[in-house]
């Protein structure tokens, strides 16, 4: 099963539960302990998003998801999901693990900033009495190592591309300042818009002083690096009194209350079949009572509270927002046959692709394959059955047929 193409990086204070978050969405069993650094490797698993299957739309018994999972009518798609250790206060000049996990988050297209909304550890990850530290200054000083460390990483060099342009060798002063954030996955395009934004001309490019180059990153991170922010521990009663000033404080980005631990509980006890619980749901039922100790039912007691409170643990709440919501995602259909919804080998809607919005047909072509892009055609919209140009925007939800000279499919 392939997931999408895109890259969701957690990043966070170390010790804010962001080990829990991830076993939870990936179901690996990733090194969890209430310590700093307890994760020294970058942690690259599958989580889900969760969609309600197209074929229930259309009227269809079933499908034969292939590149996803189908579960009672809700499709889960497949994407990457990668775990870094936590952050400290100055991680960006080499604190703690700093650096070498900042630098492994330059691919992630959207981040997870995992936050204790419960103030129960230190801004070293040290645990604390719950209520005790402020979660809105843990977002800051996320947020602050990550824009220092893109600064940091920019303005080593840029005194040698402010003489270069001096001297006349930089003629594209946009190109070259292009190539130069490149590593961090920000395209050209994106910098036009940023510079637009900035009101900086590309010919003042090299001329701004370090405090307006710091403005330009910033700026350069909120386009290109979006953010959801996920509230966790919202099992910890100090938790709820700060989700409010969490959204408040931070209004430009999602806050989303989570139980990672919640999450977890919940699907390992459905490994063992002793619930019922389909991830994302509101409410689980139990299937064996009399495998339950009674710790595990005071737990349960608690998570369906949670449950009921906030419809939902929050963690597939989280990667949906990020993936749909901060990054524009849709998820689109592609088919063979337009009558029977079906590919080549009679399977029903087996594949889903996540496709930016404003993505037209031919985009949809060079997702499944670039030769088919280069012979398309035509396509046809299955709903509709009508033939479509290579200049349609798809739309969530859309199960079309591409028409090419070179399909193979």
């Amino acid at each position: 099963m392939e997931p999408s193409n895109v890259l969701i990086g957690i990043v966070g204070k170390t010790n804010v539960g962001k080990s829990t978050f991830f076993s939870a969405a990936t179901e690996i069993d990733a090194q969890i302990g209430n310590r700093p650094f307890v994760t020294i490797e970058s942690n690259v698993g599958i989580g889900y998003a969760r969609k309600r299957c197209v074929h229930v739309e259309l009227g269809l018994p079933k499908c034969d998801a292939s590149n996803s999972i189908c579960i009672e009518g809700n499709r889960f798609i497949p994407v990457k999901i990668m775990d870094v250790a936590g952050l400290v206060p100055g991680a960006h000049e080499g604190r703690g693990l700093g650096n070498k996990f900042l630098d492994d988050l330059r691919r992630a297209d959207v981040f997870l900033l995992i936050v204790d909304a419960s103030g129960s550890s230190g801004p070293d990850g040290k645990p604390l009495k719950p209520g005790t530290y402020d979660p809105v200054e843990e977002v800051k000083f996320i947020l602050e190592e990550i824009d220092e460390w893109m600064y940091s990483s920019i303005q080593r060099d840029w005194g040698k591309y402010k003489k270069q342009y001096g001297m006349g060798i930089i003629k594209d002063p946009l190109e070259a300042f292009s190539q130069r954030v490149s590593g961090f996955g920000i395209t050209r395009k994106q910098v036009e818009i940023v510079l637009n934004r900035t009101k900086v001309s590309e010919n003042e490019l090299f001329k701004i002083d370090k405090e307006n180059l710091k403005n330009l990153i910033k700026a350069m991170r909120k386009l290109t690096k979006p953010l959801v922010i996920v509230a966790n521990k919202i099992d910890i009663p100090e938790a709820q009194k700060n989700i409010k000033r969490l959204r408040e404080t931070f209004a430009e980005y999602p806050v989303i209350p989570v139980s990672s631990m919640a999450e977890l509980i919940l699907r390992r006890l459905r490994k063992e079949d002793i619930i019922r619980y389909i991830p994302g749901d509101t409410d689980f039922k139990v299937n064996s009572l009399e495998k339950l100790d009674k710790k595990t039912r005071n737990a349960l007691e608690l998570i369906k509270d949670i449950l009921s409170k906030y419809k939902g643990t929050g963690v597939i709440n989280a990667i949906n927002t990020a993936l749909f919501d901060s990054l524009g995602l849709i998820p689109v259909y592609p088919v063979e046959d337009v009558n029977k919804f079906t590919d080549k080998q009679n399977k029903v809607l087996p594949d889903v692709i996540l496709m930016p919005k404003g993505s037209n047909a031919k985009d949809l072509a060079l997702r499944i394959h670039s030769d088919i892009a280069k012979g398309f055609l035509y396509a046809i919209n299955a709903r509709s059955k009508q033939r479509i140009s290579s200049s349609y925007l798809l739309n969530e939800n859309d199960v079309i047929k591409i028409v090419s000279t070179t399909a193979k499919r």
